[in-house]
């Protein structure tokens, strides 16, 4: 008997592991375990020892994400064809809600997420040309006017940390649209990822890594942003990346204490001839001015102020020291898990 219950517990674990690793398929037309992403996401138990696979076959997905579980690879079929996509104002949402959760066509709040071969999409900007007036439970008139110029997440984290995406896309017209946010530990990398919108449209709070990535600005005073004003050792590192938009458009900006590394980036001849530049802000910059550049090139022509001036950072850093190990401190390989 005992023997019996020996063996019906190891048959019971191999089951559950197994479970947990098999590989879940989305798909739209019925062909797979779930025709939901969010269905195949509450599928899983809260935490893992190692990832769950969701693979999302090709399909155009009108659905808002909620992740508050750990340890998920999401894997598109096909970049381009794999389609996330909601319609959210951010002003809108937040007329009836007090928070942003809810406010992104992604929205995460769980640990070490990877994102593969995906388009994430907020279309508000895209398809909602003219102004609109919603009833708005948080105006003291009752209502508001909602333009296409708002923020509009494609993704948002909340609390969550060792995030990842590679080989994806993020889209929004208008600004936030890549928003992972974490001043307690958030830890963020980006590979060979696309990413557009407005104003701050990647805007991470924490230690970021990008590497081999292109932004287009639509809109807005500034592409990328940076907070890191809950530590000195915060940092936003771009590396072999490439920056396009509207004519004129300029690089970034600031109103918190920031840290910027801008490593081999390449800078279209519409980039306006503008600094990273620190907004007036009644906010206390602790640590200075802290915006590096090495090896970085404009179409047409370089602007004085993106020379080389990594020797100036406090680390003395050569440029190919420069990488995720380095910006994580050791703490997340992405590259391996």
């Amino acid at each position: 008997m005992r023997k019996y219950l020996t063996i019906s517990a190891t048959f019971f674990f191999f089951v559950s592991v197994f479970a947990q690793t098999k590989k879940i398929v989305v798909d739209l037309n019925g062909k797979g375990d779930f025709t939901s992403i969010q269905a195949a996401i509450l599928s899983l138990s809260d935490s893992s020892a190692t990832p769950r696979v969701i693979h999302i076959n090709s399909g155009r997905y009108y659905e808002k994400l909620f992740i508050t579980k750990h340890n998920i690879i999401l894997e598109g079929e096909d970049r381009e064809n794999t389609k996330i996509i909601e319609s959210i104002a951010r002003d809108e949402w937040r007329c009836d809600h007090k928070d942003d959760w809810g406010v992104a066509t992604m929205n995460i709040n769980g640990n070490d997420i990877t994102l593969k071969n995906l388009t994430v999409a907020n279309d508000y900007g895209f398809t909602q040309k003219e102004p609109r007036t919603v009833a708005c439970a948080s105006d003291s008139t009752g209502k508001k006017v909602i333009t296409n110029a708002g923020h509009q997440m494609a993704l948002r984290s909340m609390n969550a940390t060792r995030l990842k995406a590679i080989n994806c896309r993020f889209s929004a017209w208008a600004g936030d649209t890549v928003s992972p946010w974490n001043l307690v530990d958030g830890m963020f990398y980006f590979k060979d990822c696309i990413m557009e919108g407005g104003v701050d449209f990647y805007c991470p709070r924490g230690w970021a890594y990008a590497e081999n990535c292109s932004f287009y600005a639509n809109t807005g005073p500034a592409a990328i942003w940076h907070d890191g004003s809950t530590n000195p050792d915060y940092k936003t590192v771009l590396k072999n990346c490439r920056f396009d938009g509207y004519n004129g458009f300029k690089l970034g900006r600031y109103h918190k204490d920031a840290q910027f590394y801008l490593i081999n980036c390449s800078f279209a001849e519409t980039m306006a001839d503008a600094d990273i530049y620190l907004v007036p802000t009644t906010n206390t910059i602790q640590w200075g001015r802290r915006i590096y550049f090495s090896n970085c090139h404009k179409q047409g022509g370089d602007y004085s102020w993106f020379k080389d001036n990594l020797s100036t950072a406090n680390n003395s850093l050569k440029a190919n020291e420069i990488n995720a190990d380095w910006v994580f401190k050791g703490k997340w390989k992405p590259e391996v898990n």
